[in-house]
């Protein structure tokens, strides 16, 4: 599969194949390996950064749906239409226009002539996708397996040569030490090797308050006799399974494929794992993106006196850059916008 992947860039960088360049904002957000280093949070902060004072909108695959073509997510639409993170976008920013489409050039203008005000697009998963050229993209590329460390895929995660990270004008080091020592960030920059006009930022995750499945207004605290049964179906539950376990004293992971369809079968297991973890005050755990997949089996779970709550992640950009990094954002924005108009 790297072969093809080679080829593909190869021909694109050579233009042989060209990409497609909108003269509109374009923000691509995506990595060099098969996943887990953080894309829904930092696509959601984007999210929260532009939406109350830019029109925005966001472009997926819609990993894992069932249907095929360009469609507009509601906020009542199941994950197997249109992808658990799209779905979680959507029922968190109501407002927004969140789109998915496999073929981005083509989804592009449908965006457009639908929302004819917009100022931005968020391409989210689209680093591998080279049929269109995004004004702005940014890497992500995590702490602990940074890419200059990793292989190419089946030895590796990468989906693609480490030669690849150049093409990005942003690279966010994700899923760092809450206090990462400014040497080891210097460290870090100089294994990056970020070209001239790349800047690199360092982000950690941030935990909100849990909430519940069955009210999201209804907040709920662990305690440190809490059993807690977390469930998760993402890439890499390794860092919230230690956020919980600084919190409590036992934690039980049932851990899913990323991006898992729960079906009455796993129900079932679940319901089972449940009953042997304790009789004394328990609950359930799990992630924004593994709710969106549970709420159809809402009703089932509160038969079954489940206890559900949700743990919703932040990212949090460490040595005061976060201000830097938005700025470098809406300032490609209007310059964009600036350009077009010109």
């Amino acid at each position: 599969m790297w072969c093809v992947t080679e080829l593909r860039n190869y021909l694109y960088n050579r233009r042989m194949i060209k990409s497609v360049r909108f003269d509109f904002p374009i923000i691509s957000i995506g990595n060099l390996s098969v996943g887990g280093t953080g894309k829904s949070p930092h696509t959601e902060h984007l999210l929260q950064l532009l939406l109350y004072t830019h029109q925005v909108a966001t472009l997926s695959r819609g990993y894992g749906r069932k249907s095929v073509g360009f469609k507009v997510v509601q906020a009542n639409s199941l994950a197997t239409e249109v992808g658990d993170e799209p779905l979680m976008f959507k029922q968190k920013h109501p407002d927004a226009l969140i789109t998915v489409g496999e073929d981005r050039v083509d989804a592009i203008p449908e965006i457009l002539q639908m929302k004819p005000d917009l100022d931005v697009i968020l391409l989210d998963d689209a680093y591998q996708h080279r049929g269109v050229r995004p004004g702005l993209s940014i890497l992500l590329t995590t702490y602990k397996y940074p890419f200059y460390k990793d292989e190419l895929f089946p030895v590796g995660q990468l989906r693609e040569s480490k030669a690849n990270y150049k093409r990005a004008d942003i690279l966010v080091v994700t899923q760092c030490p809450a206090k990462l020592p400014p040497v080891e960030k210097q460290n870090i920059i100089v294994q990056l090797k970020p070209q001239p006009h790349q800047k690199v930022y360092f982000t950690t995750y941030h935990y909100g308050q849990l909430y519940s499945l069955y009210d999201f207004n209804w907040k709920y605290d662990l305690h440190k006799d809490t059993i807690v049964l977390l469930l998760c179906g993402i890439a890499n539950p390794h860092e919230l399974m230690q956020q919980i376990q600084q919190q409590v004293t036992t934690v039980h992971l049932r851990q899913f494929a990323d991006h898992h369809t729960y079906d009455l079968h796993d129900m079932d297991s679940i319901r089972e794992t449940w009953s042997h973890i304790g009789d004394k005050k328990k609950v359930l755990i799990t992630t924004e993106k593994d709710a969106v997949r549970l709420l159809p089996h809402r009703d089932w779970l509160l038969a079954n006196k489940i206890e559900v709550v949700i743990q919703p992640i932040q990212v949090k950009f460490l040595f005061n850059e976060g201000e830097q990094f938005d700025n470098d954002v809406i300032n490609y924005i209007v310059w964009e916008k600036n350009q077009t108009i010109a």
